[in-house]
């Protein structure tokens, strides 16, 4: 699956590992994630996420 990196501050959303911490379990790829999910370190939302290889 497609991993996600965010344009703010790098972090990269990993579909293996989820965001457990948000209550987004693994395997969740990055187009199932909620419409309201944003990025667990710096706050910003899905717009600003970038495919990595």
């Amino acid at each position: 699956m497609q991993k996600y990196e965010c344009d703010t501050c790098g972090y990269v959303y990993d579909p293996e590992e989820g965001d457990p911490e948000n209550g987004i379990a693994p395997g969740t790829a990055f187009e199932d994630l909620p419409d309201d999910w944003g990025c667990p370190l710096c706050g910003v939302g899905k717009e600003d996420f970038h495919p990595v290889d």
